[in-house]
């Protein structure tokens, strides 16, 4: 599936910022994740080939903004042009995370209304704190397509607070990395157990590089711990 950065770099926001991926892959580079900066791929949508068929073929989903936060308050210049071309391409499926669902209203093209049906806007909420913030605003915000993230997952998740099947699919998971924070085996459990009950899409993404589960302390390397996430099972359609 096609990946789509306009932009790259983020500063850090929360507790699930602390080990983010960008800053460790830039550091083995000699980058610095914290200055945001207009890519070279930023028109990647709408590129045409020799023959004039966009490079990106329609019905694809577009991995968007996987370095960096769309929302990010640094590429405020560029994100109306960024809509521009998410409009053009209606035949694609734009998909995002963002821990920046608090900008999103202020930052939304003018023909927004309801949301584009071609977009997906993910909401990341690592813990207790983070979704008491988050998802009120993320639950009421104009949004098509709404996906909870919990990954980083680094506590237990009520979700009691916010009734109702109003998003369409949970993702959760552990840390990855050799900081990684523990993850607890009993947090996804609940987790599942919530979005079973809502009659809500649950996916258990990744293991992380500690799992704690029933009192054992798991050090998963990490080739497996996506796989070791399938085979629990757990994902619920």
């Amino acid at each position: 599936m096609p990946l789509w950065n306009p932009w790259h770099g983020c500063h850090k926001l929360s507790a699930g910022c602390r080990h983010c991926y960008v800053y460790r892959i830039d550091e083995k580079h000699g980058r610095d994740s914290s200055v945001v900066t207009k890519t070279r791929n930023f028109g990647f949508p709408v590129r045409r080939t020799r023959t004039g068929t966009y490079k990106i073929p329609a019905g694809s989903t577009v991995f968007t903004c996987f370095s960096s936060d769309f929302f990010v308050e640094e590429a405020d210049p560029w994100r109306p042009e960024a809509w521009e071309m998410i409009r053009e391409r209606s035949d694609l499926h734009f998909f995002m995370i963002t821990k920046r669902i608090d900008r999103l209203e202020a930052n939304l093209p003018p023909d927004w209304e309801a949301g584009y049906p071609h977009v997906t806007i993910c909401c990341t909420v690592e813990n207790q704190e983070r979704a008491d913030y988050r998802l009120p605003i993320y639950r009421n915000a104009p949004i098509r397509h709404k996906i909870i993230i919990c990954e980083p997952l680094l506590g237990p998740i009520d979700l009691s607070p916010w009734p109702g099947p109003w998003f369409e699919q949970l993702v959760a998971g552990g840390e990855s990395g050799l900081e990684a924070r523990t993850c607890s085996f009993e947090w996804v459990l609940d987790l599942r157990r919530q979005c079973v009950e809502r009659g809500v899409s649950f996916r258990f993404r990744q293991t992380g590089a500690r799992l704690l589960k029933d009192g054992t302390l798991y050090r998963i390397r990490r080739q497996f711990q996506h796989s070791q996430a399938r085979k629990s099972g757990l994902d619920y359609k």
